[in-house]
């Protein structure tokens, strides 16, 4: 399957799949759960999670077993695809099995990185970095050479939580880019001394439902089937159903938001 349209007049698209690719069947099985709900979606996973806050966290297959297994859900299940490069030499392999390349967040203004994405002629997304000001990331985007979508994600409060500030849509749709919303990741908060990354998923609805309102061309969001214990991000993830309620409240408001402009 080719990318959907994204952005304009265009319907929302979902990016969704989990954090990272793990041992067994469960990138298939959330795959399959995705594919049902009818939506545009685009498949997202890392094969490697290269900022992990423990430096003995799992962080995946690595860059050739990933990429087979991705190659796999295209194979079976007909989805465009996105995952996480962390380095310029990861662009051009991670460009011939994905559609998407996505510069991760806390690496956004990296200038070899998002350049050698570019290069690749893939789509670009650029995830907002949380200490960046949503008012520049036109320069992020000229770096890419135009080709790219950026993401909303939240920003630092201090030394503890994520706040989304509804504005940044606005300021980062001024730039002409298409612009979604990372609502999973948007409700982290930090562990203080502890090993893992919290959050706080009950929040993910509210915050999605008023990213729909302000208006974006699709949402991001990081599904697993038994999210408690996901290896990554588990207090943030959502399971297939928790999404797919997610799925039908913002696509409502979008109708709404659509009719009434």
């Amino acid at each position: 399957m080719s990318l959907p349209p994204i952005g304009g007049d265009a319907p929302l698209v979902f990016v969704a799949g989990p954090c990272v690719i793990e041992p067994g069947d469960g990138v298939f099985r959330i795959a399959e759960a995705l594919t049902r709900l009818r939506v545009p979606v685009i498949f997202k996973a890392s094969f490697d999670k290269a900022n992990r806050s423990d430096g003995s966290a799992f962080r995946g297959p690595g860059l050739e077993a990933g990429l087979e297994v991705l190659a796999q859900v295209r194979r079976r299940f007909d989805l465009p695809l996105l995952t996480d490069v962390h380095a310029p030499e990861q662009c051009a392999p991670a460009a011939e099995v994905v559609d998407v390349l996505q510069i991760p967040a806390f690496l956004c203004r990296q200038t070899d990185l998002v350049r050698a994405a570019a290069a690749t002629g893939r789509p670009v997304n650029l995830k907002r970095g949380q200490f960046l000001d949503p008012r520049r990331m036109g320069r992020l985007v000229e770096k890419a050479g135009g080709r790219a979508w950026v993401t909303e994600r939240g920003t630092t409060f201090g030394h503890g939580d994520l706040v989304f500030d509804p504005r940044a849509l606005v300021w980062m749709g001024a730039i002409g880019v298409p612009v979604l919303f990372d609502c999973t990741h948007s409700v982290q908060a930090s562990a203080g001394e502890a090993a893992h990354t919290g959050g706080d998923r009950e929040m993910v609805l509210p915050l999605a439902r008023a990213a729909a309102a302000v208006g974006v061309a699709g949402f991001y969001a990081e599904v697993h089937l038994d999210p408690p214990r996901a290896l990554s991000d588990a207090a943030t993830q959502l399971d297939p159903a928790a999404f797919a309620r997610l799925v039908a409240a913002v696509s409502a408001i979008d109708a709404a938001r659509r009719a009434s402009a």
